[in-house]
């Protein structure tokens, strides 16, 4: 969606703007501290940062466990490189942050525990829609744990978008009219593209749509966070439907300004560790007819407030 059309759509003090823009990584009145077991290296402004001198073979003490979830909620999402792990060391460190979550709809590798992409030319990828993960869920995972097992020789890149910082950008007008809104998230929208109806169907017993927030408060930092996605929300709960889906519109495009996004390249054994409840991201699908092979871990989250 162009600037142009966000500025003539019927919603009051609407429109992505250009100029500077509000960027603030930490909650307000929070002050930025040194690491002390590893090192970090900011990949943008406020989201993403490399995470060097750990080895997610080994345990995590503490110390460690509690520094990288300062980092996580600082940065929003940690990448480490060179992490030649197993599927079984991948879930143990995912466990230091809960109970980890199974998903019957999509392919599961060496555990039901563990979620594997692999995608060619014959089996075409449709994560490159920015997305937060099973928010049609009534408590959406905390944040995941994805290792790159094959990487293709070009492209394969994720985009995550801070959607605390995508929020303190929108004009007060419409932070003030989405306060208190209710928006519903459904997994069939998603899942329609590449799934056939029987299945979807069948699945929707297990699934049925969910109320969340459309602004959602951070359980950690308490920020404010945009909570809706092209992906599974498909309505706002009291509007007519096309003012649902006007404000929706310029909602999604939020995520869309690069200055509030990280890329990432991956490289073999990479691996990424996101908090969901903060983010949204998007697989860039410019690979094929290359191979690419994920493994994800997702944590279990908590009822969205």
């Amino acid at each position: 969606m162009t600037t142009a059309v966000l500025r003539t759509a019927h919603v009051p003090d609407a429109g992505i703007v250009e100029g500077p823009r509000v960027l603030h990584r930490l909650p307000a009145g929070a002050e930025s501290r040194p690491y002390e077991l590893f090192g970090v290296r900011p990949l943008s402004r406020v989201i993403g940062a490399e995470i060097e001198g750990v080895d997610l073979a080994d345990p995590l003490t503490g110390a460690l466990r509690a520094e990288l979830n300062r980092a996580l909620l600082e940065w929003k999402v940690l990448f480490f490189r060179d992490q030649d792990i197993t599927s079984t060391q991948q879930r143990a460190f995912a466990r230091h942050w809960g109970e980890l979550e199974t998903n019957p709809l999509l392919p599961a590798g060496d555990s039901a525990e563990v979620t594997r992409f692999s995608r060619d030319a014959s089996m075409p990828a449709f994560e490159n829609i920015w997305h937060t993960d099973v928010t049609f869920r009534p408590r959406p995972a905390f944040g995941s744990v994805l290792r790159l097992v094959k990487v293709p020789p070009f492209g394969g890149d994720t985009m995550w978008a801070d959607l605390a910082a995508a929020y303190d950008n929108l004009p007060a007008g419409i932070r003030a009219r989405i306060t208190g809104l209710r928006a519903v998230h459904d997994f069939v929208p998603g899942f329609a593209r590449f799934s056939d109806p029987g299945f979807l169907e069948r699945r929707r017993h297990e699934f049925p749509p969910v109320e969340h927030p459309v602004v959602r408060t951070h359980p950690e930092t308490g920020r404010a966070t945009l909570f809706v996605n092209p992906s599974f929300t498909t309505h706002i709960v009291g509007l007519d439907r096309a003012e649902s889906d006007e404000l929706l519109r310029l909602l999604f495009a939020q995520a869309h300004v690069p200055e509030y996004q990280v890329r990432f390249r991956w490289t073999e054994n990479a691996v990424a560790f996101w908090d969901n409840r903060a983010t949204q991201h998007y697989a860039v699908n410019d690979y094929a007819p290359e191979v690419r092979i994920a493994e994800r871990v997702a944590i279990a989250g908590d009822r969205p407030f």
